[in-house]
């Protein structure tokens, strides 16, 4: 089993750790088709690397999901990366804040994992991209961190429904990455809070025990090795990157 030649659709791969999953598998030889909202990221992103091409895609509509899958043409792996991310205490958290969180990350994983599952003949890999907030909770973020429990629960009970087939299903389940993502969030600690740089850091990073960010390449690590030799057991699993958190 070899990851050359394998077709890769990629949500959410204009920036942060999706764009480092089209690099790392085109890298592996494999065909990258990464999808987002936005055109131009994505072209930045496939800019010079003819392993990677461009759909643009609304994980949220459901028409939208199934126009990606036709354009990507028939896909071996998918990755559900397209996520959002927001703060709030639960009394101050709005219906529509609640709706949009659950729609990108919870309801956008759902039509992509199905959407790619129907399309999968053969040989088959279905990822999401998780998170830590989806293990445990943690104020603040009930919206998210249920999102992404709802994510980890779909991917368990999808396992049990291919575990015949020689496809499997996992989430990845990483801490705070190094991205424009986990930026914001500093730039929104530093702005509440008037801290430091280096004080709103550390308050991201203080459940981790490694006392870092985790970095993108170390997410397309755990990817990779799900879709390579040596894989074909793990399933349903939920892999935590968080430095050693629990």
């Amino acid at each position: 089993m070899t990851i050359a030649g394998k077709r890769v659709l990629i949500t959410g791969g204009g920036t942060g750790t999706g764009a480092d999953f089209a690099r790392g598998f085109a890298e592996a030889g494999a065909e990258i088709v990464i999808a987002g909202r936005r055109r131009e990221p994505l072209e930045k992103v496939a800019a010079g690397n003819a392993a990677i091409r461009c759909v643009t895609a609304d994980v949220t509509d459901e028409a939208s999901v199934k126009a990606m899958f036709e354009e990507a043409g028939p896909v071996d792996i998918v990755i559900a990366n397209a996520g959002a991310a927001e703060s709030s205490a639960l009394a101050k958290t709005s219906l529509d804040q609640w709706n949009a969180l659950i729609a990108v990350n919870l309801t956008g994983t759902f039509l992509t994992m199905r959407e790619g599952l129907r399309q999968m003949h053969g040989w088959g890999r279905l990822i999401a991209v998780a998170s830590v907030a989806g293990l445990k909770g943690a104020g603040y973020i009930s919206a998210y961190s249920a999102s992404k429990h709802g994510v980890v629960g779909m991917i368990r009970s999808v396992a049990h429904e291919v575990a015949r087939q020689p496809v499997t299903a996992n989430a990845i389940c990483p801490g705070y990455i190094e991205t424009e993502m986990t930026e914001r969030t500093i730039a929104n600690i530093m702005q509440k809070t008037g801290r430091s740089r280096e004080d709103a850091i550390a308050a991201v990073t203080a459940t981790n025990p490694q006392r870092r960010l985790i970095q993108p390449a170390e997410v397309t690590a755990a990817a990779l090795y799900l879709c390579g030799p040596g894989s074909e057991g793990v399933n349903g699993q939920a892999i935590a990157i968080t430095g050693g958190e629990s």
